[in-house]
């Protein structure tokens, strides 16, 4: 989770528990639409200080 921004961790978890949600045949689809988001930001390299 992004201690530095509280916001983010509380959308991903509101994400998490939509997708839990969701019967077991949807939710690889939806995880991986996540992993790819998470992947991309870490990819974009830093953002703010340290």
């Amino acid at each position: 989770m992004d201690e530095r921004n509280p916001s983010a961790s509380s959308d991903l978890l509101s994400k998490l528990e939509v997708i839990e949600a969701q019967p077991l045949a949807t939710r690889a689809a939806a995880y991986e639409s996540i992993h790819d988001a998470l992947a991309q930001t870490l990819e974009s390299g830093p953002t703010g200080t340290p």
